[in-house]
């Protein structure tokens, strides 16, 4: 019997669920619930849009609930509050905040007697997977977590809300030289501008004072001012043409050493993604497999990657897994 799923939110990330869900065989699209007027909402595989309200009086048609809102404001509220209903699964990306929204998300499902699956993705998610392995196989080791080529949604947007700016887009880009020194196994000890760059593209409005656009840029605290940061002005045709992806991707590399120290070993994941949304919606497609899974098994509360078996996110049999993966 396919497991019912449901996306709450339909931005970027929501239609890389929804396209995610259409290549599971176990799953189907119950439909796609929004804030906004749902008669203004076109669903590209044809699935339904409700609005949220209607939510509560779907407990019974829904398996798993796949909230696609923002970390800011959106999941803090809307994962405890669902989870209470539904199994839920979110992205929830703020990691210093992970401790309280888990503790939330944990009292909400355990009352309910659902599962939660907090922080799911890829980073947080398949790299937390990797940080976590390699510091158990090698202990004492040092780990180090690179990002990019790619598009950094949330600084794009800081860049778009400066006066005089038409759209932007900045793509967070290892430095090489830190890569390579990481990569040798040399356990550098690196600073935040020798770890990444910025590279901005921007289109300034008609009569827009570049300089000053630059300027405002290069200095933005907590965005910008501890990177070296590039602004590149182009036109809204080269923007269209160049930047209208949203690629990213990155690298977890540790190094560590076994027995006397004498022999150092290098382990290093890495993705390169076309798509962040619709990778990161494959992530969460997986993972809420998963979830039905365990709450059928009679499990309940928050969870993150680190508590779920990878053969739960398999939709293949165990001795399947076992025949053609181990």
């Amino acid at each position: 019997m396919a497991i019912k799923a449901a996306i709450m939110g339909y931005g970027n990330l929501g239609r890389g669920v929804e396209k995610a869900i259409s290549r599971a065989e176990d799953m189907e699209l119950v439909g796609v619930f929004t804030r906004r007027d749902p008669a203004g909402v076109k669903v590209d595989s044809g699935a339904k849009a409700y609005h949220v309200d209607a939510l509560e009086g779907m407990k019974d048609d829904i398996d798993i609930l796949i909230i696609c809102g923002g970390s800011a404001t959106d999941l803090p509220e809307m994962t405890p509050k669902y989870a209470a209903l539904f199994n839920v699964i979110d992205s929830f990306d703020t990691h210093a905040n992970i401790p309280v929204h888990f503790a939330n998300v944990d009292e909400a499902a355990k009352k309910a007697g659902k599962i939660g699956i907090i922080s799911c993705g890829w980073d947080p998610g398949m790299f937390s997977l990797n940080r976590l392995y390699a510091h158990s196989v090698l202990p004492g080791g040092k780990d180090y977590t690179f990002w990019g080529k790619g598009v950094s949604q949330g600084h794009s947007d800081a860049i778009r809300r400066i006066e005089g700016v038409a759209d932007a887009r900045q793509y967070t880009v290892p430095v090489p030289e830190a890569l390579d020194s990481v990569r040798r196994g040399d356990n550098p000890e690196l600073t935040t501008r020798q770890k990444h760059t910025r590279l901005c593209y921007v289109v300034a409005k008609e009569g827009a004072d570049k300089d000053k656009i630059t300027e405002e840029i290069v200095n933005m605290p907590n965005y910008f001012a501890d990177y070296d940061t590039t602004v590149n002005f182009i036109t809204a045709e080269e923007m269209a043409r160049d930047h209208s992806g949203l690629p990213h991707g990155g690298s977890v590399i540790y190094s560590g050493s076994t027995g006397d120290g004498t022999n150092k070993h290098v382990i290093e994941y890495s993705l390169k993604l076309d798509s962040n949304p619709e990778f990161t919606g494959s992530v969460l497609v997986a993972y809420a497999r998963a979830a039905v899974r365990m709450n059928k098994a009679g499990d309940c509360g928050a969870k993150t990657v680190f508590d779920i078996a990878p053969a739960m996110l398999s939709p293949l049999s165990g001795e399947e897994i076992r025949a053609h993966m181990l």
